[in-house]
């Protein structure tokens, strides 16, 4: 996920939202840590004003030995253990378990002392005892105002932190949308000016694909390679294209020529047989063998003609709903007579229930036929066909097979074979226009035609056509 722009963008967004999600749940314990900390310290400060408070009784009773004033220093005594008691843990937490310990002792030896005076209603007490009293008294007071200085700087330093937490968003943010931008530039906007050129050189018929060198697989790559896959194919297209206008050309000039040709051949055919019927006794063998070799040259002409007029023609054929194995099987027993004298073993696999397709009859039979020829004429020692007919995974095609055993095509002639003219065939064994009147034939059926071929294996064609429409069939 994390390839694609896409997931780049949704794990940024998320990134973005857990990071302002963690700002403001910091933000949050700040301000609650904050508040803790000023209760605490409060807690301290009035620690530290009733030590004070304490000492100042405590002064007035060494001063003027006034019994009540001890008796108030021990009221902020009482209220000082309290806040003691209340405050230890976090007493500890500011000057550790040592000091803590250390200031425990001399408060508790304060404490003592004065609650005996007051027990003992001294108005004063032994000089050794007073100064001990002092004593204590300033290490009680000083830590109280060190603890109240240690709280202080904590709070501090924690609404500093506080304050930092804007510029840290604000320096991770532009981080972030840098990150983005550059993202944005580099996998988005740039691929996308340079499909943007191309297109423009397309317009202009230079189908050159995009250089993209990217390893990445998001979706802007995908995008460039369907448009090189489209270039590629456009160009391919246009090759096609630029051939049918050549063979289209090429069959306005040889319809004009079959049939200038066509009356001619016909005549000298009929003067032939006429010759051979009226003087057929007073013929010398060898005359007999001339004209009979004439009638057969214009039979050949006459089945080349044919050729080229079924070539030129461009008129789409009337369509209808036809059953596939009846039209192979009419074709083959027209072929049969030829096989049988050339050896050749015909196999034929049609798929039971195979749907109808669209198509014209004449027009399939000299598909079928074309290629069985082919077949035939490429096994003159005898062989093999295999013509095979089924149904294709995705039920929209029938494919059909027609294999033999012959010597091969070479696989530089295999991409001209259904060029007009060409030929693998022996001089005066071909015309070049069987394969390409089954190529254009094959096309108005808006089929397609491939072919596989092994040198001394055998040649294979596949001929794909569309499965008729339900409503065509029922109709």
């Amino acid at each position: 996920m994390v390839t694609t722009i896409r997931g780049r963008l949704i794990g940024a967004f998320c990134g973005f939202f857990v990071f302002v999600f963690g700002l403001a749940f910091f933000n949050w314990y700040s301000i609650v840590t904050i508040g803790q900390k000023l209760t605490v310290n409060e807690a301290f400060e009035d620690l530290f004003n009733d030590i004070l408070e304490a000492r100042r009784y405590e002064k007035n009773f060494f001063f003027y030995h006034d019994i009540d004033s001890l008796r108030e220093n021990l009221v902020y005594l009482e209220r000082i253990e309290k806040i003691i008691s209340q405050s230890a843990d976090d007493i500890v937490r500011v000057v550790g378990e040592e000091d803590y310990v250390r200031f425990r002792q001399d408060w508790t030896t304060y404490r003592t002392i004065l609650q005996f005076a007051e027990q003992q209603g001294l108005q004063h007490l032994p000089q050794g005892q007073a100064d001990q009293v002092r004593s204590m008294g300033k290490r009680i007071g000083d830590f109280a105002e060190h603890l109240v200085k240690r709280k202080r700087e904590r709070i501090h330093l924690a609404v500093t932190r506080m304050l930092s937490v804007p510029i840290a968003f604000f320096c991770v943010s532009l981080i972030l949308f840098a990150l983005v931008g550059y993202l944005f530039f580099r996998k988005i906007l740039r691929p996308l000016s340079l499909v943007q050129q191309t297109i423009g050189q397309v317009t202009d018929g230079n189908f050159h694909p995009i250089d993209y060198s990217e390893k990445e697989k998001d979706e802007i790559s995908r995008l460039i390679h369907a448009f090189n896959q489209m270039a590629i194919e456009l160009e391919s297209k246009q090759e096609q294209l630029v051939q049918s206008r050549k063979i289209a050309a090429i069959g306005t000039f040889t319809a004009g020529i079959a049939h200038e040709l066509n009356n001619p051949i016909n005549n000298i055919s009929l003067t032939a047989e006429t010759f051979l019927e009226e003087f057929e006794e007073t013929l010398t063998p060898e005359g007999r063998e001339l004209i009979l070799d004439m009638l057969n040259q214009a039979e050949r002409a006459a089945e080349i003609i044919k050729n080229l007029l079924d070539f030129s023609r461009s008129e789409m054929p009337v369509m209808a709903p036809l059953d596939l194995k009846e039209v192979i099987q009419k074709t083959i027993r027209l072929v049969r007579n030829q096989t049988f004298l050339s050896g050749i073993k015909v196999n034929t696999v049609i798929e039971e229930g195979l749907p109808k397709i669209m198509g014209n009859t004449r027009n399939l039979e000299q598909i079928f036929l074309n290629l069985l020829l082919n077949a035939i004429q490429a096994m003159p020692q005898g062989g093999e066909i295999d013509l095979k007919a089924g149904l294709e995974p995705d039920n929209r095609q029938i494919r059909i097979d027609v294999k033999d055993t012959g010597s091969g095509i070479k696989p530089e002639q295999l991409e001209h074979i259904f060029e007009p003219f060409y030929t693998t065939k022996s001089v005066g064994r071909g015309t070049g226009l069987g394969l390409s009147v089954t190529y254009a034939l094959v096309k108005k059926h808006n089929g397609h035609i491939e072919v596989q071929s092994e040198l001394n294996v055998g040649t294979t064609f596949s001929i794909y056509l569309p499965v008729a429409p339900s409503d065509s069939v029922t109709a």
